[in-house]
């Protein structure tokens, strides 16, 4: 496999403009690209290993049991994935589409441990290559809007989807439909409607278990680091929540007593009181039509769905 920089590298870790709106808003918020260096990814595996974290194994049966349907309904040999992963659960699809046709994978990461990972992971796949592509999902998206070589179906797998403010997911999903051509694919997973207690219990850890609290703590521990900054973790503790009103679950880091976290290399600071948290991470949960009439609005065409047997996860086509 080969890895294209899309970001001279380690650049979009420094994207301070970006970073300094996240931080000043009324609750301080850590993008979600710094949740994910090679620490972080190895821990958000762990995550999705979690016997209250129902995402992985319900996308992963909806693959195992439709792979060939949606690969025929691709119906193209170049298949881009954003937030690839380790792309185990890609896995399953990319083999019903390679089965089918040549299938080139272009997977979009910010860590190049993992996308090196992947390709591992998928080297015995006959009729797969892979072309690692090093970046922020926007920076991938570029990439593929201007590159002329065919046929292309997006993957937005994970439920992915979710973790943006409405804003970001609206511009993002008009990134996505600029980088389509009229016939291109675009198939995306979303998390659907629920009880809050279920998703509370899904996005905390199980006794016994911290990986969700580690993850969490990692995105912290991660700015400060880019940024100069010293702090100590055991002044937060890491707890998610979901808000029935804006449907969404929201992870935080919550301060145990007043603590200023200074980031010297990007002139700003952290002054928190005791009680009061950072967000590090949105997790919207989508009514099933209003999801679908949203994507829409960007110029993409519904034209398939699966859902499991509870109507709780969906993996939805759309097309160019």
């Amino acid at each position: 496999m080969s890895v294209v920089e899309l970001e001279s590298g380690p650049a979009f870790w420094d994207d301070v403009d970006g970073l300094r709106a996240c931080l000043t808003e009324p609750v301080p918020r850590i993008p979600p690209w710094f949740g994910y260096d090679e620490r972080g990814s190895e821990l958000f595996e762990r995550i999705t290993e979690l016997p209250t974290y129902y995402l992985t194994r319900v996308e992963w049966d909806l693959l195992r049991r439709h792979g060939d349907d949606i690969a025929a309904r691709l119906g193209c040999g170049r298949v881009a994935e954003l937030g690839s992963g380790s792309a185990k659960k890609t896995r399953l699809l990319l083999a019903a589409c390679a089965a089918q046709r040549p299938t080139h994978y272009l997977p979009v990461d910010v860590s190049r441990e993992m996308l090196e990972h992947s390709a591992g992971r998928l080297r015995d796949v006959p009729g797969l290559t892979v072309t690692g592509l090093w970046g922020r999902y926007e920076a991938g998206l570029d990439r593929l809007r201007d590159d002329p070589d065919g046929p292309l179906a997006v993957l937005f797998l994970g439920a992915n989807i979710g973790n943006t403010t409405p804003d970001e997911r609206s511009a993002l999903l008009a990134r996505i439909a600029a980088a389509l051509r009229p016939g291109d694919a675009f198939a995306v997973s979303a998390d659907l409607l629920k009880p809050g207690p279920v998703f509370e219990t899904c996005y905390n850890d199980p006794p016994g278990h911290t990986a969700f609290a580690e993850f969490r703590l990692n995105h912290l521990a991660h700015l400060a680091r880019r940024f100069g900054g010293r702090v100590d973790l055991a002044d937060f503790h890491a707890l998610a929540h979901y808000d029935p009103h804006d449907e969404v679950v929201e992870g935080r880091l919550w301060a145990r007593r007043d603590r200023r976290v200074a980031l010297p290399d990007l002139g700003l600071s952290l002054d928190l009181r005791r009680g009061e948290g950072i967000n590090v991470g949105f997790s919207a949960k989508f009514d099933r039509d209003r999801f679908r009439r949203d994507v829409e609005r960007h110029g993409l065409r519904a034209e398939a769905e699966w859902t499991d047997d509870e109507q709780g996860y969906g993996i939805f086509l759309f097309r160019r």
